[in-house]
């Protein structure tokens, strides 16, 4: 699945300079690259993984001129890693960044003899499919339209950002919205035009 700029902010849980500045300064690019003006990037999940690690890793304490230099090391030396910040593991203890090897006794790079702490991947990777998850979850809601009562479906746009919904009743009416409520308030435009065309249809 691809995800959208609104979409990666809010899973990701970072901001829309982090991410714009991430992708020029080559610490997290997006998987799908804009292709020319009007275009969009596309973020894949792993994408997702790469910019919470990231994000966690700076709040440990590790600046992003580390964060690229090792990243630098890493894709020459281990090319098959397509996102090391989403394949491999980490250890810091807030001043030096070491990547673990196979041999989970090992770090790679200069590991000292102090406290570290372990990022656990597996942790973060669950953490937001459960976000994405709750997130991409549907919601219903009840509208009246005159003394009628409407059950409508709000479902997140994780592409675009903002909300598609539909009417149960009346499928034909469906609508958009950048916030739940901008959603709600296009649902009841669109529910009228449908229940008038019926209305002239029928009569």
């Amino acid at each position: 699945m691809i995800f959208g700029k609104k979409a990666v902010m809010a899973l990701a849980a970072v901001s829309a300079r982090q991410v714009e500045h991430w992708a020029a300064t080559g610490v997290v690019r997006p998987s799908i690259p804009a292709a020319g003006k009007g275009s969009r990037r596309g973020y894949s999940f792993k994408d997702l993984v790469a910019l919470r690690v990231a994000k966690r890793l700076k709040e440990e304490g590790i600046s992003l001129q580390k964060i690229r230099q090792i990243l630098a090391f890493l894709r020459k030396n281990f090319p098959e890693k397509k996102e090391p910040l989403a394949e491999l593991r980490f250890l810091t203890d807030g001043k030096d960044l070491f990547v673990l090897t196979d041999d989970p006794q090992v770090a790679l790079n200069a590991l000292k003899r102090q406290f570290v702490f372990s990022l656990a991947l597996g942790e973060i990777m669950e953490g937001l499919r459960g976000e994405l998850k709750k997130l991409a979850a549907p919601k219903e809601e009840k509208i009246m339209l005159g003394n009628s009562s409407f059950t409508v479906v709000l479902t997140p746009d994780l592409e675009d950002g903002g909300f598609r919904v539909q009417c149960r009743e009346e499928p034909a009416a469906v609508s958009h919205g950048a916030t739940e409520q901008e959603a709600l308030d296009n649902i009841i435009d669109a529910l009228q035009l449908c229940l008038e065309h019926e209305k002239d249809i029928a009569g």
